[in-house]
């Protein structure tokens, strides 16, 4: 098997995505913040100021990157070049799957961030009520389709295993020790 580079995703994927449409992402990604924005206000509320401030989530192995603003029934996100994401008042960056992970509890945001897999820049503040917020959210990928009951089950079920699958995928395996 190819080794990627430890987390990200291989080369081939972003050259496939480059061309891809941004604006139906976009569109579909606006919907699924705004679903969880509208039924769970309590985390707008709990984000305070940082939900009117625009946060860069910058997959580095993605050829663009994501603007986010969760201000409640406004929450948009935007598909974005690198260019257009370093403007944002805070910016988190990491190959997409540890992105993945920080959103669904897989990883640990702080033992990522002293690693250095994890790069966080601008004004930190924000992405620390982020951070916050999401650890106490435990949002799901149902939550984020609006489905509740079986249906909700069966995504959850379904997306964790492709998950996994993709992080088993592009993990690269252990450095073997010389023979002395």
């Amino acid at each position: 098997m190819t080794a990627f580079k430890d987390g990200e995703l291989p080369k081939l994927v972003k050259t496939l995505l480059r061309p891809a449409p941004k604006l139906p992402l976009a569109v579909l990604l606006t919907r699924a913040v705004r679903r969880i924005a509208v039924r769970r206000s309590d985390l707008i509320e709990r984000l305070g100021p940082t939900a009117r401030v625009p946060i860069a989530v910058m997959p580095s192995d993605l050829p663009f990157s994501f603007r986010v603003s969760l201000d409640g029934a406004n929450a948009r996100v935007d598909v974005v070049t690198a260019g257009e994401a370093e403007k944002a008042a805070a910016r988190i960056r990491a190959p997409l799957l540890i992105l993945l992970g920080l959103l669904d509890g897989t990883y640990d945001g702080d033992a990522l961030f002293f690693s250095r897999d994890l790069v966080i820049e601008g004004d930190t503040e924000h992405v620390l009520a982020l951070r916050n917020t999401l650890e106490q959210a435990d949002l799901t990928p149902a939550e984020f389709a609006g489905l509740v009951g079986p249906a909700a089950d069966l995504v959850n079920r379904a997306a964790a295993e492709l998950l996994s699958g993709a992080r088993r995928l592009v993990q690269a395996p252990a450095p073997q020790k010389l023979p002395v």
